[in-house]
């Protein structure tokens, strides 16, 4: 087992109705609030309404920052920093899913600096202070809700990188379920795809914590068991609850500690075909993720087995792997390139991007020609 350091301070608010507590929860923090959201999905289902008139009801002075992109923009966290540096916002409320919480976790310590936000990505800055921020989720996918890590994409630089900090924790996350009935089916997958992958990330991390590939084999068996429940049900509260529970425990640290924080190779793959060809977070990994498994099937054959056997009673590698692409499929989650309008045309220059990126785990290593093996896995 690996050394860690357990720490998380979000207060998670879960449940039916738990927005309705959220005017008198941020009242505390400030009266002048940055309100960060998408763009307009959070109008048309009625919830900006209802954060609002929480926030009336706090008193609150709110300034607004809306049109947050599916692969967040360096660009969009900049303009809204300058916003709260200059109005002197005392929190920021972000309203979405894991590209709004993840500007928004940026954006909180961007505001107190006179610089860019992707300053710290590049490692030339670190952050000294934060803006509280308190989230509401309508997305279950990330588990962003109640970690430090946030993702962005820099266009002029071709990089779409992860980035974390103790300071970038939430100080409150709202997690209704009911929120996310307006969640489109593609987009459930997509989240379904996403938790079970960030399982992945920690349990092929180096290191042997028994409990923690306990908790990670219990969330992936929770997630398969409702997720095509849900698919047939996209309004069932449950089926919502159980999913919305299953994202945030799969990233909220508990499953890497001991596992050397993850490998995250695969998360570092599915970035480039979002930069490069717009793929969904989620549906990128459920079509990398078993490639993967298949490159690692010597390399990483007892972990795999492991799984394999916790999971459906059979230890063999490759039926493994089988069964995983089956889930995906029967969830609506793309398991090939081609699926994504993605052809071998296109292949080298993923692989250029992946290698200049350093697209690779921290626990496996990956060299060139295992790119071109897991493109071929993928095709």
């Amino acid at each position: 087992m690996e050394n860690f350091i357990a720490h998380n301070p979000t207060s998670l608010h879960f449940g039916k109705g738990v927005i309705e507590t959220i005017g008198k929860t941020v009242q505390p923090l400030g009266k002048k609030v940055l309100l960060v959201y998408g763009k307009g999905s959070v109008k048309r289902s009625g919830l900006y309404d209802r954060i609002i008139s929480q926030l009336n009801q706090a008193g609150a002075i709110v300034f607004e920052y809306d049109g947050i992109q599916p692969n967040p923009l360096v660009e969009d966290v900049d303009k809204a920093a300058a916003i709260g540096r200059e109005n002197g916002v005392d929190y920021i409320l972000a309203v979405g899913g894991g590209s709004v919480i993840d500007s928004a976790k940026i954006i909180s310590i961007a505001i107190p600096v006179d610089h860019s936000a992707w300053k710290f990505y590049e490692y030339k800055a670190k952050p000294v202070k934060a803006i509280p921020l308190v989230a509401v989720l309508t997305l279950a996918a990330t588990g962003t809700e109640m970690n430090p890590f946030a993702v962005l994409q820099n266009p002029e630089t071709g990089r779409k990188d992860g980035y974390g900090s103790p300071l970038c924790f939430p100080v409150h996350s709202f997690l209704d379920p009911e929120v996310t009935y307006t969640v489109p089916a593609d987009y459930t997958a997509y989240g379904i795809a996403d938790l079970i992958a960030h399982c992945f990330e920690n349990y092929f991390g180096k290191g042997d914590s028994s409990l923690s590939d306990r908790f990670i084999t219990a969330i992936i068996a929770d997630a398969m068991e409702w997720g095509p429940k849900l698919m047939q049900n996209l309004h069932g509260y449950n089926e919502r609850a159980a999913i919305m529970y299953d994202a945030t425990m799969a990233l909220n640290m508990m499953t890497g500690y001991g596992k050397s924080g993850g490998d995250w190779g695969v998360h570092g793959m599915g970035h480039i075909l979002s930069l490069l060809h717009g793929v969904p977070h989620g549906a990128s990994l459920s079509i990398l993720f078993p490639a993967w498994m298949k490159l690692l099937k010597e390399r990483a054959a007892n972990q795999i087995s492991k799984l394999g056997s916790e999971l459906f009673g059979n230890a063999d590698v490759e039926s493994t792997i089988a069964r995983f692409e089956e889930f995906f499929t029967l969830i609506g989650s793309p398991v090939r390139l081609s699926q994504v309008g993605i052809g071998e045309d296109k292949f080298e220059e993923i692989i250029r991007v992946m290698i200049r990126n350093k697209a690779e785990g921290s626990h496996y290593k990956l060299s060139e020609a295992d790119y071109h093996l897991i493109m071929e896995y993928a095709k």
